[in-house]
């Protein structure tokens, strides 16, 4: 059946009322209060509203309306076009949605009538010459645009023959806003408590509404997600995201990925170079194929051979296989080095820093200089709220790192909790990280200072400053990558000079450039969880495995403790699971997320994470699944993952596939 937007927005009103909420129409909102970060109310043409909480449903004015108040609302509209014929006779009432989507087409039955519209990838800014959007424009449209239009309305005659006949009775070209992403805007701002978005529906607000609405209620009740929502939290993206520079030529192209092809791996086109690593002509000569990493152009993976450094999509191999393969082998043979400059850091400092730590992390917060700690933070339900790693640099002084795609989500989560007495600055964009991993990284090292880092001297889970070409550079023994290794920080002004001694020094040992590719691959290698993808406020770190980074001895009550304590004492209901398919070749086939898993012929789970181990030769998964089976009984069990709608046998990994001693060594 077909839905009217008008009569659903009615009766949903209408139910609402019934419920004890109060609709004014026609009262205009001049300004949303905010006081001491937080909402207040809201002032109308006709008097003030005090409230606790204010949800932006305003779609294509929400950047503007946010913009007023200091929060980021990365959307904007574009012309969005279609026509309707006149009348068709005999044409069904009932006659579904049709969408061809290698023509960017949507066609549907109007009132007896056939209405054609288009998602192009060549998409119109809508207010292109001031970027705004007129506050009194509801309702209206732009003057034809037939030229933009007639190629698609062409294509259109071959999908339905009889439309080439038929009269245009309307010609629409009005606003629709999107995102930078095509997904939703949902959850509370970073910048202001309590002030939720519902916006950037990305022309399928009515489909989504129901459900929209749902979460966004049980997320201002709650506080927190409670489900893994990650996707569309408005806390996915930094605040150039909404900038005009950036977010108008965005959408010009993620309108079009309404009904483009959903690539694997696919990197967007437009608003590419917006911050480049100071020593990014050296990873291009290098051979890099960059995507974008939150504001920076990342290495992603190293072309070999003079190929070119561009990906070729495919729902199965994958054409830079080839240098990940030797990314990952050299890295654990002799030395990669990766760049880690986009990972979230967070600098701390306060006479009671240490103190706020203990109550906003989960493990034993190490009170002494140099020791690092990995932790996660919860919500009051349990749920992981960040996945993380808590450095003390100097007394009363700490530095947290997180992964780079949550730099926002992060950073907001602990200043939600902090007391204002410590002061948090963000440092991700002042320092650069090297990360020089593999057995030869320690020799690589000595080439570059002549202080001891010996294992005894350097041990694994700590930090200290180096005298590294006559400079105190901070170096952090970790490795995310499973192996010896070493996460070097420096200063903006300094990283390219740093970046050129350890490639000049590491061609003594085979050094090898490597890409997000690669750590990612080798992660899951080491059975390193990934939060976003493996652990997400959906999950507990005794459903994920991660109950060693819990500390219930602390004389602290973290965030979260009592909800944890509860999970503990009752029986899991779902748990992290380790997979490998039995018959494994690269891309075939092409494992990435979302996968059933089966035992026997019943879905009891899915994948979280996949990819191919070149140094074991094995199509890799991650996932969580629900069974009375212990690990060990499902050993001898079939389990199989299903892709493409086909069943791959497969079998449970009882430990990771590398167990290098890393950390002795």
């Amino acid at each position: 059946g077909q839905a009217d937007p008008v009569g659903v927005t009615n009766v949903l009103a209408k139910a609402a009322k019934m419920e004890g909420a109060q609709i004014f129409e026609k009262t205009p909102v001049k300004k949303i209060l905010v006081k001491d970060g937080r909402i207040i109310g809201v002032e109308t043409e006709f008097g003030k509203i005090d409230c606790e909480y204010v949800v932006l449903a305003t779609g294509m004015w929400s950047r503007q309306i946010g913009e007023d108040i200091g929060v980021s609302i990365p959307l904007y509209p574009n012309e969005h076009f279609y026509i309707i014929t006149e009348p068709i006779n005999d044409l069904p009432k009932n006659l579904p949605v049709l969408r061809d989507y290698n023509n960017c087409l949507y066609l549907k039955e109007d009132a007896g009538k056939m209405l054609v519209g288009i998602f192009e990838p060549n998409a119109k800014n809508a207010f292109k010459d001031k970027g705004i959007v007129p506050e009194d424009f509801s309702f209206g449209e732009f003057p034809d645009d037939f030229d933009h239009f007639e190629p698609y309305l062409e294509k259109s005659f071959y999908r339905l023959p009889f439309l080439e006949k038929a009269g245009v009775r309307k010609f629409f070209s009005g606003p629709e806003s999107f995102t930078p992403d095509t997904q939703y805007l949902l959850g509370e701002t970073a910048e202001v408590k309590n002030l939720y978005t519902c916006c950037g529906f990305n022309s399928i607000g009515i489909v989504s509404s129901g459900g929209a609405g749902r979460v966004t209620a049980e997320w201002m009740i709650n506080g927190y997600m409670t489900e893994d929502l990650y996707s569309l939290d408005i806390k996915r993206f930094q605040k150039f995201h909404s900038s005009k520079k950036f977010i108008m030529e965005r959408v010009t192209e993620t309108l079009g990925d309404l009904y483009g092809m959903h690539w694997p791996y696919k990197q967007h086109q437009t608003s590419r170079n917006q911050k480049l690593l100071p020593y990014h002509e050296e990873l291009k000569k290098a051979g890099a194929c960059f995507g974008q990493s939150g504001e920076y152009e990342r290495p992603m993976w190293f072309a070999l051979d003079n190929n070119k450094p561009e990906y070729e999509y495919s729902f199965n191999y994958q054409n830079w296989y080839p240098s990940v393969a030797h990314e990952c082998k050299n890295t654990l043979e002799n030395v990669g080095l990766y760049d880690l400059s986009p990972f979230s850091k967070y600098d701390l400092k306060g006479e009671k820093v240490y103190e706020e730590l203990q109550r906003l992390c989960t493990a034993n917060i190490k009170n002494e200089i140099g020791k690092c700690t990995y932790t996660h933070m919860l919500n009051e339900a349990g749920g992981i709220e960040t996945d993380l790693t808590v450095i003390c640099l100097d007394k009363n002084y700490y530095r947290i790192v997180s992964s780079a795609a949550v730099r926002t989500h992060d950073k907001a989560h602990i200043l939600k909790h902090l007391s204002k007495d410590i002061k948090f600055i963000d440092v991700t964009d002042e320092l650069n990280c090297f990360g020089v991993f593999g057995p030869n990284s320690r020799a690589l090292l000595s080439k570059l200072t002549s202080d001891d880092i010996s294992n005894n001297s350097f041990k694994f889970g700590t930090g200290r400053y180096l005298n590294i070409h006559s400079k105190q550079i901070w170096v952090q023994r970790l490795s995310y990558v499973g192996e010896l290794g070493y996460e070097i920080y420096v200063e903006n002004q300094d990283a390219k000079e740093l970046h050129n001694l350890i490639v000049s020094a590491g061609k003594s040992y085979s050094l090898t450039h490597c890409g997000v590719h690669a750590l990612d691959t080798m992660r899951m290698e080491s059975g390193f969880l990934h939060w976003g993808h493996d652990i997400s406020p959906e999950e507990n770190q005794y459903r994920a495995g991660l109950q060693f980074s819990v500390s219930y001895k602390k004389n602290f009550e973290f965030i979260g403790k009592k909800a944890l304590e509860t999970i503990k004492s009752k029986k899991i209901d779902r748990r992290f699971t380790m997979l490998a398919l039995k018959d494994s070749k690269p891309g075939q086939p092409l494992l990435l997320h979302e996968e059933p898993i089966y035992l026997d012929d019943k879905i009891i789970g899915k994948t979280t994470s996949g990819n191919y181990s070149f140094n074991f030769n094995k199509n890799l998964s991650f996932g969580y699944i629900k069974t009375d089976l212990t690990h060990e009984e499902l050993v001898n069990r079939s389990l199989y993952i299903e892709i493409e709608k086909k069943k791959y046998p497969a079998e449970i990994l009882l430990r990771s596939l590398k167990q290098s001693d890393y950390k002795n060594i």
